[in-house]
């Protein structure tokens, strides 16, 4: 269960080195910033960690998480996010929007029909993509997150007005 006031910032990748410190994969737009969050939370907020970088590492950074001394303690770290509390992280402009608010929104077209909800945002390094889900669809419409596609975020509505391209549909 996520909490609504928390927005993932990162994950670890796994352990690096033998003395408990982690790989760690910030997902800020400037990476270094994820240690200027913390606390962070397990996404159940079971758990929070403080973290002071080490170094840059291939694929992310070397990190050293409060109560993680051992190897062992960080491999079993691996895959589990890190989420921020939203007071900590700055406000975004109005056409930016975090992922976090974007996944479970009502997609709807400019008619008003309901194409499904968005279940995961993703990055290929061409811009962000909506993957949304509908009824009677067989598979994941994936919709570019892009002013001409996706005119309208209504957060406080909670839907996604967009505009797709026929060949889309």
């Amino acid at each position: 269960m996520t909490h609504p006031d928390r927005v993932c910032v990162g994950a670890i990748a796994g352990a690096f080195g033998v003395k408990g410190e982690v790989r760690l994969k910030s997902f800020c737009t400037e990476p270094e910033d994820i240690a200027g969050y913390a606390p962070l939370w397990t996404e159940d907020g079971s758990r929070s960690f403080t973290l002071k970088l080490t170094r840059p590492v291939t694929g992310g950074l070397g990190a050293r998480l409060s109560g993680v001394a051992t190897k062992e303690q960080a491999d079993a770290l691996k895959g589990v996010t890190l989420w921020a509390d939203r007071e900590k992280l700055p406000s975004l402009p109005d056409d930016e929007f975090y992922h976090a608010d974007l996944i479970g929104l009502e997609v709807v077209d400019t008619g008003g029909v309901v194409l499904g909800r968005v279940r995961a945002v993703h990055n290929h390094g061409a811009g962000d993509i909506l993957e949304i889900l509908g009824p009677g669809r067989k598979g994941p419409l994936l919709l570019p997150f892009t002013k001409a596609v996706v005119p309208t975020v209504d957060l406080a509505a909670g839907r996604i007005v967009a505009d797709p391209p026929e060949d889309l549909e």
